[in-house]
């Protein structure tokens, strides 16, 4: 049905209106009701307000499905943005091969050039000694101006005085003066000194009172760092970022030149100290003839040929082109968070050396390995920290805990798999909402408790398969969760005083729960027994006490009369009630026109009895045992005590017999109910119960004596 122009005008007004801040429903409504001449008003109001939701619910629907499909589009594009950055890092590496091939190769070509023209050099120095210096004696004497000047300018730094005696051969490359900034906020820190030498890189500050001196603030290795340049974003331009793990801090040079520089001479002085790090060590590993043994002059020259040395055990080695790049390989998987690929690099280092790792050389290179093995380990240890993401359950974890097994570390690792798993535990409870009923609430807890520690023992089991020793870790860690949780039972329902009923049904769901992990081996009943037993005994006794004292009250009332029902309906739900409690031939005690020949007092006793009995079986086990009999026979007592005092202070014959009748009704019939079904719930008799149905006897008495005897 088409809308006329003042229907859709009045449709905007009315949008606007709804959608206005100051919107009050309560107001509209007033209004509306007021300018309305009548029902008919009304009713069209109410059809544009309802199209009006129709088609808001159906925009929000387009809206949600063009979302949907932009969030669909926008995963596919970071999936192929992956890949390409995969792609270029693959690239990079190998041209980082090439590059690092060409200037070997490079390097050795001007070795071979430079010692030809010494040797022309030394020569032509030969037929004419007022030449110049020669090569090597120029070099030298470029070393020894090269490490006066580091000498000269370290001797302004503060706190760095014991940095050249330990390298002699340390000798300064570049170094100038950079602005810090924050790796977080971009915000400006301080104004440093950066000075790199051969194989380190010393960042100083600048001490404000006096011009050209500095104090010492960091030194770092060139084996650990890493240098990334950072793209210009105005007005933070001509900055770099140097990456040494776990930290990292961002400069920012004077001008566009100096950062170029800066990162060019980073780069290939870490170049020369690689290629210099590599040439030592395929010296080192060279084998080396043993020193000849001086001749014996006591030992008599029989003819015979001296006894050869034994043959020197076969040296590692360490010139392998893989080794050599095993520390910075290792750094670029730490720094990709490749852990499988460091710890197969690791495993693979581990299978070459064998036991012949005992050369200097081979100490050395373990030494640096030691190094990214520990950070390797920090980075896995922080990777299972309470304080990251708990979500994705326990397998999110799998990936860390497994390196660190295969680093060794089985102890750490079954450790901070516990850890996390009980952050994630505490969490998903702190989160459950405490809202409705409290059995509602139990549900919930109980079903995100058990379930998370089901999922856990079977990532443990999967994870530490071959770690036999943990599993006792596990069990302790089970047990402290199993606390958590039951603080988090007993607070609701416990201390919040609900009915007995209540409490027995949120016991009974835990114990269900509970034995779910039967699953898995293992049984945590007795510990959910052990730290819910108070609790539960005091709920029993407090409900033992509204009992006792609800008795005694009805006792102080009563006139030991017939109950009378007034009605067939009344007396057949009596009939169902006495039947539930286990009363069978109730209908001996019901008489004509909806009569009962048993006191109300009796009667009301009986259902609460029976009632509790039930209630307290359902939060039964054997700790528990003598508390609950306990309870019982003090409550019973109160009935017999009183049914024996009426006997006794009765007068009138007619009432007498009346009170006769509840007596035997409460001893023959009762009582023995009582027994049956405790027999039946605990699994063995009561002896109490039954020397106290045994002692109450119907006896004759003096009538007027008043003493009640039991």
């Amino acid at each position: 049905m088409a809308l006329s122009l003042g229907e859709v005008g009045g449709g905007s007004r009315l949008r606007r209106q709804l959608e206005s801040g100051g919107f009050a429903a309560a107001e509209y409504v007033k209004q509306l009701s007021q300018q309305s001449d009548g029902d008919r008003d009304l009713q069209e109001h109410r059809q544009r307000i309802q199209a009006l939701s129709e088609e808001t619910a159906q925009s929000l629907k387009r809206n949600v499905y063009q979302n949907y499909r932009q969030f669909i589009e926008t995963a596919r594009e970071i999936s192929y943005l992956e890949s390409e950055m995969y792609q270029l890092s693959h690239i990079l590496t190998e041209q980082k091969g090439i590059m690092e091939a060409v200037t070997q190769a490079l390097l050795l070509q001007g070795d071979r050039d430079e010692a030809a023209l010494g040797a022309r050099r030394a020569a032509a120095a030969a037929a004419d000694p007022f030449l110049p210096l020669s090569a090597k004696e120029a070099a030298a004497a470029s070393e020894e101006g090269r490490q006066r000047t580091l000498t000269t300018l370290l001797e302004k730094v503060e706190g760095c005085g014991d940095l050249l005696p330990e390298s002699p051969g340390k000798y300064l490359v570049y170094n100038g003066d950079l602005l810090e900034y924050d790796a977080d906020h971009m915000a400006q820190i301080q104004r440093v000194h950066a000075f790199l030498m051969n194989d380190c890189l010393l960042v100083a500050t600048a001490l404000p009172n006096r011009r050209g001196a500095y104090r010492y603030d960091a030194l770092y290795p060139l084996d650990g760092l890493a240098v990334v340049n950072v793209k210009d974003n105005p007005p933070m331009k001509d900055m770099f970022k140097l990456l040494m793990f776990p930290e990292s801090r961002i400069f920012q040079a004077e001008n566009a030149k100096i950062k170029k520089e800066w990162l060019e001479v980073l780069e290939e002085t870490k170049r020369s100290r690689a290629l210099s790090e590599k040439r030592r060590l395929e010296q080192e590993a060279l084998p080396r003839p043993a020193p000849p043994e001086p001749p014996n002059p006591f030992e008599e020259d029989d003819g015979e040929g001296a006894e050869e040395p034994p043959a020197e055990e076969d040296a590692v080695d360490l010139s392998l082109e893989w080794i050599q790049e095993l520390p910075e390989d290792l750094d670029v998987c730490i720094a990709q968070r490749d852990f499988e690929g460091a710890v197969d690099l690791l495993d693979k280092l581990n299978e070459h050396l064998g036991a012949k790792a005992g050369s200097a050389a081979a100490a050395e290179l373990r030494a640096r390995v030691d190094e990214r093995v520990r950070q390797l380990t920090d980075v896995l240890v922080f990777e299972l920290s309470p304080g990251r993401s708990l979500r994705g359950g326990p397998r999110a974890t799998r990936r860390a805990v497994s390196q660190l097994i295969r680093l060794g570390q089985s102890s750490k690792a079954c450790e901070l798999f516990l850890r996390n798993r009980a952050g994630a535990v505490r969490t998903a409870i702190r989160q459950l909402r405490i809202e409705g009923a409290t059995l509602l609430y139990i549900h919930k807890l109980c079903h995100v408790f058990f379930t998370s520690l089901l999922e856990t023992a079977r990532e443990f089991e999967t994870d530490f398969a071959g770690s036999s020793g943990c599993y006792s870790a596990f069990v302790m860690w089970a047990r402290a969760s199993m606390r958590m949780f039951v603080d988090a039972f007993s607070k609701q329902v416990f201390d919040s005083k609900e009915s007995l009923s209540t409490a027995a049904e949120c016991v009974k769901v835990a114990k269900e729960h509970c034995k779910q992990l039967s699953e898995i081996g293992l049984d945590l009943t007795f510990i959910i027994h052990a730290l819910l037993v108070k609790d539960i005994q005091g709920a029993l006794q407090s409900y033992k006490d509204i009992i006792i004292e609800a008795t005694k009250h009805r006792n102080s009332e009563e006139m030991w009369r017939r109950m009378n029902l007034m009605t067939p309906e009344a007396l057949g739900k009596l009939r169902e009630e006495m039947r539930g409690c286990g009363v069978g031939n109730f209908d001996q005690y019901t008489g004509d026109d909806c009569w009962v020949n048993l006191s109300y007092t009796v009667v009301a006793f009986t259902k609460q009895t029976m009632a509790f009995l039930e209630e307290a079986l359902k939060l039964y086990f054997p700790e528990l045992h003598m508390v609950l009999l306990e309870s019982l026979v003090e409550i019973i007592l109160v009935a017999v005590q009183h049914v024996d005092y009426s006997l006794r202070c009765e007068q009138d014959p007619e009432k007498k017999a009346f009170i006769r009748q509840n007596a035997s009704f409460l001893y023959e019939t009762v009582l023995p109910v009582v027994e049956k079904r405790f027999e039946e719930g605990v699994g063995k008799p009561a002896k109490q119960l039954q020397d106290l149905r045994n002692a109450s006897r119907l006896m004759r008495v003096n009538p007027e004596s008043t003493t009640s005897v039991v």
